[in-house]
C-alpha cells in the first residue's frame, strides 16, 4: 500500500487527533482508490449541528409513536429497496466481498423494522402495582427520549453496527448525530441522503464527517448520550470526555470470543462455524471466533475438519473471493505479531503463518498448543487467525474462555442440549450461541452487548430501545390513605398499626 494512502487509513480512532484538517478522503483497500472526499468538520461545526437537532427532536418526540413508526418504516422500504447499491458503498469502503455487504444490509433492515414496530409496546406507559401499603396511589411508568443521542460507528461492520444504535434511539424518540468512522463515511452519508429524501425539513438524523477529533468534539457538544463501538483503548478515551459533563454513554468494544467443542458435538457442524465465525469478514468481527477450546477426545479431528475448511478460502478483491483485505492497513501487523508470539512460545501453525500476510491480504492461519499467556489468546487479533487448543473436557473450557478480560459473545458445540444450555449460563459474555456462531445477530429482540473490556450498556431488543430512553415514573393519590403516614402530624394509633403490619408482613419467615 503506497505510504499516503497508507497513513489516510490509518486515521481512524485517533480520539485525540485536531478536527478541522479540512477533508478525509475514503479508500478502497483493495486498490487504494480515492473513492470520495468528505469535509472534516470541526468543533463549532459539531456544535451547530447538535443545535439543529434540537428542535428535531422536540418535532420527532411530539409525533408520538405511531407517527415515527410511519417515518422509519418509509425510511427501512427506501433502504431496502435500493439495497444493492448501499451495498456496493459498504463492499467498496471496507473491500468486503459484496454478498457480505448485501448481508449486513439485510440485517440491518430487521433491527430497524423491530425497533420501529415495538417501541410503542416497550417504552408506552404501563401501570405499575402500588402494593398494599400504597394501595391509595395509582402507579404508572413510561419512558421518554433523552433528546439527541451521538453515534460513533466503527469501520468493520459500518451499517449494521452503527444501525443497532441510531435505529432504537430514533424508534425511541430521539434525534441522532451520527460520525462514522474515517474510513466509511460514504456509507453513513448514504443512510442520512436517503432519510433527508423523505425528511427534508427535519434534521432528525445528521452525519458529521471527520478524524478523531471531530468525535472527541461531538462528546463536547452536550449531547444527551453517546453510543460508542470501537476499540476498548479508544472506548476508555471517549469515557474520559463523556466525564468531563456527565454525560451517559453505551460502549461495544472488542472481543477475544472463544468457541467450545464438547466431545459429543457434530464436529462437521461445529468446523463449519469456526470457519465462518473466525475467517468471515477477513476476521474483522468483534463477536467472532478468535479461541476454540476442543475436548481432548475430538480434537485432532476438529482440527483436521477446520484445516481442511480452511484450506479452501481464497482472499481478495474479487467478487467472488472469500473474503477481502484488511481494511485498515496497520492492523496485518497486529495479525503478524501474535502470529510471530504465538510461536516463539511454542504454538504450532498448521495452516499459514507469518508469511500468509501479503499486504492487505491475509491467508487464513490456523495456531494448535498455543500458551494461554501469548498474546494470539490475550489479546483482540481483528484478522482471519484462530487458536485451537485441547482442553480436558468442557468445564476446562469454560474456565479458559473466562480468564479473558474481555466478555463479548461466545459459543459452545455440543450433543447434549441441557449440558451446553448449562455451559452458557457459566460462560462470562454477554451473548452466547449454541450450535451456531453469531446466530444472534438476525434475532433484533435480543439485547447485545459486553462485559468487562467489552464494554457495557446493549443495544438490540427491548434493552436497547431502553437504552436510549430515560424512565418516567407517575404516582397519583387517587384517595386519602387509611393510615396518614405521610403527615407531620402523624398519629400514635396510626404509627402503632403500621408497626403491628411491618411486622405481620415482613417479621414472619
Amino acid at each position: 500500500m503506497p505510504q499516503q494512502a497508507a497513513k489516510k487509513r490509518e486515521l481512524t480512532e485517533t480520539a485525540g487527533s485536531p478536527a478541522g484538517a479540512g477533508v478525509i478522503e475514503s479508500l478502497d483497500p483493495r486498490t487504494d482508490e480515492v473513492i470520495a472526499s468528505y469535509p472534516v468538520a470541526d468543533a463549532g461545526e459539531v456544535a451547530r449541528v447538535v443545535e439543529r437537532a434540537r428542535p428535531a427532536a422536540r418535532w420527532w418526540e411530539s409525533l408520538g409513536f405511531d407517527g415515527r413508526k410511519r417515518w422509519l418504516l418509509g425510511w427501512k422500504t427506501a433502504i431496502a429497496s435500493d439495497a444493492q447499491a448501499l451495498a456496493a458503498v459498504i463492499s467498496r469502503e471496507t473491500g468486503k466481498p459484496p454478498g457480505d455487504a448485501l448481508l449486513e444490509v439485510m440485517l440491518t433492515v430487521e433491527h430497524l423494522d423491530w425497533a420501529a414496530r415495538n417501541a410503542a409496546k416497550v417504552l408506552g406507559k404501563k401501570k405499575v402495582r402500588a402494593g398494599l401499603v400504597s394501595a391509595n396511589q395509582e402507579a404508572t411508568v413510561r419512558y421518554q427520549p433523552l433528546g439527541v443521542v451521538g453515534v460513533i460507528g466503527p469501520w468493520n461492520y459500518p451499517l449494521y453496527t452503527p444501525m443497532g444504535s441510531i435505529s432504537y434511539a430514533l424508534a425511541a424518540g430521539n434525534a441522532v448525530v451520527f460520525k462514522p468512522s474515517e474510513l466509511t463515511p460514504g456509507v453513513a452519508v448514504w443512510i442520512a441522503d436517503k432519510w433527508q429524501a423523505l425528511v427534508p425539513n427535519q434534521p432528525v438524523l445528521q452525519v458529521i464527517t471527520g478524524d478523531g477529533g471531530t468525535g472527541t468534539a461531538l462528546c463536547r457538544a452536550g449531547v444527551d448520550k453517546v453510543a460508542f463501538t470501537g476499540s476498548t483503548p479508544t472506548a476508555k478515551k471517549v469515557m474520559a470526555l463523556c466525564a468531563e459533563t456527565l454525560t451517559p454513554m453505551v460502549a461495544e468494544c472488542g472481543g477475544k470470543d472463544a468457541m467450545l467443542v464438547d466431545a459429543d458435538a457434530d464436529l462437521e457442524e461445529a468446523s463449519n462455524f469456526a470457519v465462518f465465525g473466525a475467517m468471515g469478514n477477513a476476521g474483522q468481527t468483534c463477536v467472532g471466533v478468535e479461541r476454540i477450546y476442543v475436548a481432548d477426545g475430538v480434537f485432532d479431528t476438529f482440527v483436521q475438519k477446520v484445516t481442511e475448511k480452511a484450506k479452501r478460502l481464497r482472499p481478495g478483491g474479487a467478487p467472488d473471493s472469500s473474503y477481502g483485505p484488511m481494511t485498515m492497513a496497520r492492523q496485518s501487523e497486529v495479525v503478524r505479531g501474535q502470529i510471530d508470539d504465538a510461536l516463539a512460545r511454542g504454538g504450532r501453525a498448521v495452516l499459514g503463518g507469518p508469511e500468509s500476510i501479503r499486504g492487505p491480504f491475509v491467508e487464513p492461519v490456523i495456531l494448535v498448543d498455543v500458551p494461554e499467556d501469548s498474546s494470539a489468546v490475550l489479546e483482540e487479533t481483528f484478522g482471519p487467525t484462530v487458536v485451537i487448543n485441547r482442553v480436558a473436557d468442557l468445564d476446562e473450557g469454560i474456565a479458559a474462555a473466562n480468564a479473558s478480560t474481555y466478555g463479548l459473545g461466545a459459543s459452545i458445540f455440543a450433543g447434549d442440549r441441557r449440558r451446553a444450555v448449562a455451559a452458557a449460563e457459566r460462560l462470562r459474555a454477554g451473548v452466547v450461541t449454541i450450535n451456531s456462531v453469531l446466530g444472534f445477530a438476525g434475532v433484533a429482540a435480543l439485547p447485545f452487548g459486553g462485559v468487562g473490556e467489552s464494554g457495557f450498556g446493549r443495544i438490540h431488543g427491548a434493552d436497547g430501545l431502553r437504552e436510549f430512553s430515560r424512565a418516567k415514573s407517575v404516582a397519583r393519590q387517587k384517595y386519602r390513605a387509611p393510615l396518614n403516614l405521610l403527615s407531620m402530624e402523624r398519629k400514635p394509633r396510626d404509627m402503632k398499626i403500621a408497626a403491628w403490619l411491618l411486622k405481620t408482613r415482613h417479621g414472619r419467615s
